[in-house]
């Protein structure tokens, strides 16, 4: 018998830790797909950041390092720069990468340094117990904003695509979902090209991934993946923001 689905090598075969209807395990198996289609697991080094992304070093199968929390694309730069033939990710949250990490993703990308960025925009902090991130929607409810987020008090919803896709360093930028079958096939292809522009030395690859977190936002995974589409989706485009010919013609 043909055997038609297996797991990636680059996932290991452990049981995962994340909440019902999460679906870090889809971004998971889309970068593990990717990289394994790519023969370049050997070579490969991911850091893994503060938050609920701190788990992927028990799923990669790959060289991991860890990083201090928002610090992940200064960590990869500086194993690019060391070991200029690895291909180095960083796999990244909301709270820490468009928070306390800004400063880190905003200068690694002005430099365009040749690393892969997976961004996991959930609208939340999730492992700290759900309080409001940059990307938080208005009016949305979190830990900290139990009346929903208010422009007044808490500004407005941080678009780290379109802040970073206009940075002469970003080759390519783009935003994808994770809510349906559609949608996660149109996000691996997003990875995979993000993945061969650090391949071509072409500069920074950010992938945007909007993602579900029930368990912080109090819903069902089936209600989790509607709000994706029918709450994320208006506040943040999908789509490439920034591709190859943009930025070499």
């Amino acid at each position: 018998m043909k055997q038609l689905f297996a797991r990636p090598e680059f996932l290991l075969d452990v049981p995962t830790d994340y909440c019902p209807g999460c679906t870090h395990g889809i971004a998971h198996r889309l970068v593990a797909e990717v990289l394994d289609g790519l023969k370049v697991r050997e070579r490969t080094v991911g850091v893994a950041s503060v938050g609920c992304s701190v788990l992927s070093y028990e799923y990669f199968n790959c060289d991991m390092q860890e990083a201090a929390h928002g610090r992940a694309p200064a960590v990869a730069t500086g194993i690019k720069r060391v070991l200029p033939d690895r291909v180095v990710f960083t796999y990244q949250g909301d709270g820490d990468l468009a928070s306390i990490g800004a400063a880190e993703i905003v200068h690694a990308a002005m430099r365009g340094e040749p690393v892969t960025v997976i961004f996991i925009n959930n609208a939340i902090y999730g492992m700290t117990g759900g309080q409001m991130a940059p990307t938080t929607l208005l009016g949305q409810k979190t830990a900290t904003t139990p009346k929903g987020r208010d422009p007044r008090l808490a500004g407005y919803p941080l678009r780290v695509s379109e802040m970073l896709a206009v940075l002469e360093g970003t080759a390519y930028v783009a935003r994808a979902s994770l809510h349906d079958v559609a949608h996660i096939a149109k996000a691996k292809r997003a990875v995979r090209k993000a993945f061969q522009t650090q391949l071509e030395g072409r500069g920074l690859a950010l992938v945007e991934l909007l993602s579900t977190c029930p368990t912080n936002w109090g819903l069902t995974p089936e209600e989790s993946l509607d709000w994706v589409a029918q709450q994320m989706i208006p506040v943040y485009p999908l789509g490439e923001l920034k591709t190859w010919s943009a930025t070499h013609g």
